[in-house]
């Protein structure tokens, strides 16, 4: 099983035998992530702070999953009511809060895959668990999230961000080496 988390999707794939043998698509993704935080700082601090700020406040101190540690990070942006710059300080429990649609629907998706799977597939997903991929597989503890709602092992992929865009290019130079027969049903 493959989670590929971007920038305006989430993808679910389970693999099997060289062919996908279920794949879906969420409009979930890092974007969704940053708005999340916007409408989170504007309901809670009557401020509002840009695409940019979101994405910092993403990286620096985002969480999919409770932790000992509690980040923190200062932001400016600009008061609704009086229209002016104003600073305030932000924890990554608000944001861990902030975040919970978005990765309810990516967690509702990945349960949606798994018990549209093949029984047959079951034990082997259990025992070879998915592995998240994308920009979105970097959020601190996403692994972790996934993890424990669905009692599989979650692996990130050894640098998610491009492993997607390499992995496609290799199809490609083997599609090349071996000709158009590669994926052929025998």
């Amino acid at each position: 099983m493959v989670v590929d988390i971007g920038g305006g999707t989430t993808e679910v794939a389970v693999i099997s035998l060289n062919g996908v043998v279920y794949s879906s698509s969420v409009r979930i993704g890092g974007d969704r992530f940053d708005e999340a935080i916007i409408n989170y700082v504007r309901r809670n601090y009557g401020s509002l702070i840009g695409e940019a700020t979101a994405e910092r406040i993403k990286h620096e101190i985002g969480s999919a999953y409770p932790g000992d540690e509690v980040r923190e990070i200062e932001v400016r942006g600009r008061n609704l009511a009086e229209g002016v710059p104003r600073g305030f300080t932000l924890n990554s429990n608000e944001i861990l809060e902030a975040l919970q649609e978005p990765l309810t629907g990516i967690v509702s998706a990945v349960m949606v895959a798994l018990e549209q799977c093949p029984p047959e597939l079951a034990s082997d997903i259990s025992e070879r668990g998915m592995v998240l991929t994308g920009g979105g597989a970097l959020l601190r503890n996403l692994d972790r999230l996934l993890m424990e709602e669905t009692g599989i092992p979650v692996v990130v992929a050894e640098d998610p961000l491009t492993c997607v865009a390499r992995g496609g290019g290799k199809a490609l130079e083997m599609i090349d080496m071996h000709g158009g027969d590669l994926f052929s049903e025998e």
